[in-house]
């Protein structure tokens, strides 16, 4: 586990990115400074080009900053090498994808499962967690499906049972329901947001889609590459997700 103290799980000082293209430099991130807490909801949000998914790659460590430092639970993870990177992740982030992102191959369970396959967990202990996670998805009768015999919410249910299953600190959630209706947006959204309060975990929501922010304890908005806004916001009472919790 990471620290648990009061500092911040995710921590950004002067982060700059710049993208050289031929003889053009877009400068995409300026001089971002931001503080992210322990169990928090936080939407990223922005119209398309204001830097937003370019600042989840960089939380994420799937880019290096030009400039500036990323620490998460105190690591600096933009110093982190590529290999170091990979078991960073492995061992404490989540991520839940607009385009789901399963293996075709591999049914609901196998890729619930897939996350404790990369922490050495022996198959059977593995399916079963896969299994009890579905179930508290809603999912139940899907174990055995693959994903192109489940729906689009269905198979972002067993994205986020595949981000959660390994209770992460931190889950990264990139326009998770830009393919779903409005009815599944709510369930899906709902439902990432009681995982994480239920497991005191962190979620760093990136979307244009100004709806989204109604899940979000804080909303950060970016406007070319800067932030121009940092208010904390009253989430409405939850409706029932469809989570079932032992």
């Amino acid at each position: 586990m990471l620290e648990q103290s009061e500092k911040p799980v995710i921590s950004v000082r002067k982060l700059r990115k710049v993208y050289v293209m031929g003889q053009e430099r877009v400068i995409a991130l300026r001089n971002i400074n931001l503080d992210i807490a322990r169990g928090e909801v936080c939407c990223i949000f922005g119209t398309s080009g204001s830097g937003k998914s370019t600042l989840l790659n960089q939380l994420a460590g799937l880019e290096k900053p030009t400039h500036g430092v990323v620490r998460i639970g105190g690591v600096p993870i933009s110093s982190l090498n590529e290999n170091e990177l990979a078991a960073f992740r492995q061992k404490h982030i989540g991520f839940v994808f607009q385009s789901y992102n399963l293996l075709p191959e591999l049914t609901a369970g196998e890729n619930v499962a897939m996350p404790l396959m990369f922490k050495g967990i022996p198959y059977e202990t593995r399916m079963l967690e896969a299994k009890k996670m579905l179930c508290r998805v809603g999912l139940k009768d899907r174990i055995q499906h693959f994903p192109s015999q489940m729906s689009g919410g269905q198979q972002q249910r067993v994205g986020i049972a595949r981000a959660f299953i390994t209770r992460p600190e931190v889950v990264f959630a990139d326009e998770p329901t830009g393919n779903l209706d409005s009815k599944t947006t709510k369930e899906v959204m709902h439902m990432i947001r009681d995982f994480a309060k239920r497991f005191h975990q962190t979620i760093v929501l990136v979307s244009h889609d100004p709806e989204m922010t109604e899940y979000a304890d804080r909303i950060i908005t970016l406007i070319d590459g800067e932030i121009v806004s940092d208010v904390h916001n009253e989430v409405k009472p939850e409706i029932d997700a469809g989570i079932v919790m032992e």
